[in-house]
């Protein structure tokens, strides 16, 4: 979950994280700590950058937006819609707008998004894939970037996702409880302490964060001149056609995957390792069911790796 995160932050194009697991597993602590561990971006990046925004100071900036979608949100809430306080007040049609454009440059986080609405998850799919919001109503006609990195979780036994929708975010991973006890001890230690002395838990992990941060804004740097070989291609290409992915999104989504994580990792050109760690969050979750064979989709791509020989 932590690798690709920190994947979809490198490049927003890779459509954002779908993060399956039980509760109380660290799924929206994790989200929320990335983005406060980035940098403030400039003012005039993030938030509503409608054509009524007021102007941004000249070297201001703000921290990173994370916005909570709550699943009983509406569709006004989500998209905007006419200031109905200015309308009837000072008879001014005037925009107000929505989650979407507080979460412009920021991250998203929708929590069992397998339990929100069809239609906004469609609505919100649409608008992570152009980075762009067109909301046409009331009387109103208003566009504004909405660039942001989609975050949802769910838990499987509370419902699924449609394969439709499910396909268009970039990565899917699972999280499960852990089963190590030195683990489940060090998480309860990690968690009392910050609880007794958060000043110093947070001091004491700073060192680690810097690194973090630094790796990120590294690699933001270097991948536009990450190289990947014809031969990484074909061989994504080939994985995708072994396992029976449909559509060309797949191979897409894990030719920028295995880019970001060469570019990440401080490497220049994308090799076969590249693309063998990234191809089960990439994959995953795009495979058709086969009733014949009930191994789960990561041991499938695993299996798949293995006859390519990669």
């Amino acid at each position: 979950m932590k690798r690709a995160l920190l994947i979809a932050a490198v490049d927003a194009r890779i459509g954002g994280v779908m993060v399956f697991g039980d509760r109380g597993t660290g799924k929206s602590t994790a989200v929320r700590a990335l983005a406060a561990l980035l940098p403030p971006i400039p003012a005039s990046q993030g938030g509503y950058q409608g054509p009524d925004a007021p102007a941004a100071k000249a070297g201001a900036t703000m921290a990173v937006p994370f916005v909570d979608l709550p699943l009983g949100a509406t569709e006004d809430r989500v998209v905007g819609a006419l200031d109905l306080e200015r309308a009837l007040g000072a008879g001014i049609k005037a925009f107000e707008p929505g989650l979407l454009a507080r979460a412009n440059g920021g991250f998203l986080y929708i929590d069992e998004v397998n339990l929100l609405e069809d239609h906004i998850v469609d609505l919100l799919l649409d608008v992570a894939a152009s980075g762009e919001n067109v909301v046409e109503r009331e009387g109103l006609s208003v566009r504004h970037p909405a660039r942001f990195v989609l975050v949802g979780s769910g838990n499987p036994e509370e419902g699924e996702l449609r394969p439709q929708l499910l396909d268009r975010f970039g990565l899917s991973v699972e999280v499960r409880t852990p089963q190590d006890l030195k683990q489940r001890v060090e998480i309860l230690k990690r968690c009392d302490a910050f609880e007794r002395t958060p000043e110093a838990f947070t001091e004491l992990w700073r060192r680690e964060e810097r690194k973090t941060l630094k790796k990120l804004a590294r690699a933001r740097a270097a991948l536009p001149d990450v190289v990947i070989p014809d031969a990484v291609l074909t061989l994504a290409s080939r994985l995708c056609m072994t396992v029976g992915a449909d559509g060309l999104r797949g191979e897409l989504t894990l030719m920028r995957t295995a880019r970001a994580l060469a570019a990440l990792d401080g490497d220049q050109v994308v090799s076969p390792r590249h693309l063998a760690t990234v191809a089960p969050m990439a994959l995953r979750h795009r495979l058709r069911r086969n009733v014949l064979d009930e191994t789960g989709s990561t041991v499938r791509i695993e299996r798949a790796l293995e006859e390519l020989a990669v």
